[in-house]
This record gives structure tokens, sequence and C-alpha cells, in this order.
């Protein structure tokens, strides 16, 4: 465009089912975070952790407004988000299901701060919540890293059109 063309006026909005499809065919990495409550452990399943800063350490996630989990962030002042491996599959789905205890029978070792570990993951942080951000139906937090852990032999799970494929070996 040159200067004496006018921009034409942008939409107002993507629509909601267009913009789940475009993320729909974008690979996610998937996380299970994990926090102590007054009522016990809490965790649920997450896409959208993403790596903010290194100095210092920072990382972030969101949920959807409505969920059980920004219920339970609202007040949580510290979380552990786990990694999943490739063949926790099932641990991701659990954490995503509504009405089941996501911690029955299920092994995870709990940090001196109370927070829950679930073992075989390809990595794990600690992490102290800096920031609550309301955006749109969702709430963006940050997260400081104080402790970190990673399994550099596990191979890491992933989410793609709502199915957790395998990831080509190396070349």
């Amino acid at each position: 465009m040159t200067a004496e063309q006018p921009v034409p006026p942008a939409p107002e909005s993507v629509g909601a089912e267009e913009f789940k499809a475009v993320f729909r065919n974008h690979p996610a990495g998937v996380a299970v975070v994990t926090c102590a409550t007054p009522a016990g452990p809490a965790g649920f399943t997450a896409t959208s952790v993403i790596s903010v800063a290194v100095h210092p350490a920072m990382l972030a996630f969101s949920v959807a407004a409505g969920s059980m989990a920004r219920r339970i962030l609202d007040t949580a002042a510290s979380v552990v988000v786990n990694f999943l491996a490739a063949d926790q599959a099932e641990v991701a789905r659990r954490f995503a299901a509504r009405g089941v205890d996501r911690f029955a029978g299920l092994d995870h070792c709990t940090l001196p701060t109370g927070e829950l570990v679930l073992p075989g993951t390809t990595a794990w942080i600690r992490g102290v919540v800096e920031h609550r951000v309301p955006v749109g139906d969702s709430l963006l937090l940050t997260v400081r890293a104080v402790l970190a852990h990673r399994d550099v032999a596990a191979e890491p799970l992933v989410y793609l059109d709502r199915a957790f494929p395998e990831l080509a070996p190396p070349r």
C-alpha cells in the first residue's frame, strides 16, 4: 500500500470457531499444572505454557475463566508445571476430565512446599505466581521459576488437533 491508500478497517474479531480451528493445527507441548490448596492437591492439563523471560526465569499459562482451575489459581501462591512425556497421554486426559479424582491411584511426590510433582515427566518447574491478568474470557498467570528438574531421556507429549501424535524420530 502507498501512503495515499487508506488502510481497510480491521474486522471486529476473528470468530471463536475459526480461531480454535487455527490453533487445532498448531502443535503444543502438554503440561499438568499442580498446586496445593486447603482442600488438598489440585491440578489441570495445560497446553498454553510458554517461556516468557530468562532473567529472571519466567513462564506463563492461561486458564478459562469458567474452569475449576481458575477458582483454584485465584489464590495459589505457587505451582508446579509438570511437562508430560510422550507416554503420559492418559495423565493428560485424566487432568483434563471433569468430575474425577485426578490424583486417585496416581504416583506422585510432594515437595516440602506442598505442591505435587508427577513422575516420568520430561521436566518440571516449581514457580511462584507473580501476576494474574484477566485477558478476554481467560486468566493469564506469569510464574517466576524457583526450582527445576529435567529428564533429557524422555520425549515430550504433543497435542495436535485434539490428539496426541507421536513425534518423528530425529534425523
